[in-house]
């Protein structure tokens, strides 16, 4: 069985696969940049297992094809972030929606797809507007999203029913297994530098010099139990779900109260800054926005994970763990740059 890991570079596509070479899988690991993905050579490999770093553009169908060919087991990782992103309908809808397409065209094309693994998100679930506090559920789609008031919710929420309904368009006969994977905020030990621009910056605040925390409230998971998740969900748990990845939320002053517990040799960042301070701060800083500040300053919401844990036989980790080896490997990569 050759299992195609697409977005192998990337925090969540990395620890995925990590845990199926361990799991003695043959893996395809495709990125668009193979120098990008060379750490992953370093991963060790159980009895069986193999890896080859394939190059792959998902707005390239050709590509696309080809990196499919062979393949039994989809594993669709690969996602554009909204990190320094000046046109989100390029640099964000398009990979995540046209790339879908492509995906599905080649995996038709192929014939021999039998399971497909979707990256999602909470993204899209969660309703673009919704009342401070609100907890959504699997059942919940993010349905009120636009290209140009929420790109990320929009790219997500597009991309699964694309997903969806290329997979409903099957015969019972061939028609391939499809779950989703829906993680909230992602945290955990990083393998690359470029694994600390995404949601793993909101941790490596905590590493720097800055005394203060914004009034945020962070829902977060732990990226080994998103990547479990997805091994899992190849046998486990019920075709067609949709599973929310999530421990819990905190806000950031409450995260730097942990850290001190955990990690107590060091003063954890704790001091609120005002939302004045915060805004003006956001008008100067490189990667915010004072839209994004206002809009998350004293705003906070929940997910219901239903019985994910139980349907897929895992277990998520520890907050205490979480933080820990985060924290320490973001240390140990700050040595190594």
């Amino acid at each position: 069985m050759t299992v195609l890991v697409t977005g192998a570079a990337g925090f969540i596509g990395a620890h995925v696969v990590q845990q199926l070479l361990t799991e003695g899988l043959s893996v395809r690991a495709t990125v668009r940049n193979p120098e990008n993905a060379r750490f992953l050579n370093a991963f060790s490999k159980n009895k069986g297992a193999s890896l080859e770093i394939v190059k792959m553009d998902l707005l390239k169908p050709e590509s696309v094809v080809e990196a499919v060919q062979g393949c039994t087991v989809v594993i669709h990782c690969a996602a554009a972030l909204m990190v320094g992103v000046k046109n989100p309908l390029l640099e964000v809808v398009n990979p995540s929606v046209i790339g879908t397409e492509n995906l599905c065209a080649a995996i038709k094309k192929a014939g021999s797809v039998q399971t497909i693994i979707h990256t999602s998100s909470v993204a899209a679930i969660r309703h673009t507007k919704y009342p401070n506090g609100h907890t959504f559920s699997s059942s919940d789609w993010c349905d009120d999203e636009t290209p140009d008031v929420n790109p990320y919710g929009f790219a997500k929420a597009e991309a699964e029913r694309r997903m969806r309904a290329f997979v409903e368009g099957h015969d019972e006969n061939s028609k391939p297994r499809l779950v989703t994977i829906h993680p909230s905020i992602v945290f955990g030990p990083v393998f690359h530098k470029r694994h600390t621009r995404g949601s793993m910056a909101y941790l490596k605040h905590f590493t720097g010099r800055l005394p203060f925390v914004l009034h945020t409230h962070l829902n977060y998971v732990d990226v080994r139990d998103v990547a479990k998740a997805h091994i899992a969900a190849l046998d486990s748990g019920p075709d067609g779900a949709r599973h929310i990845l999530h421990k819990e939320g905190k806000w950031m002053k409450d995260i730097g109260a942990q850290l001190r517990k955990v990690l107590p040799d060091k003063k954890w960042a704790m001091f609120r800054l005002p939302s004045s301070l915060a805004m003006l701060m956001a008008v100067f800083h490189p990667k915010l926005s004072v839209k994004q500040v206002r809009s998350s300053l004293g705003r906070s919401v929940g997910y219901d994970i239903g019985e994910m844990e139980k349907e897929l036989g895992i277990q998520l980790h520890a907050s205490d763990d979480t933080f820990a080896d985060s924290i320490a490997s973001l240390f140990e990569l700050g040595r190594k740059v």
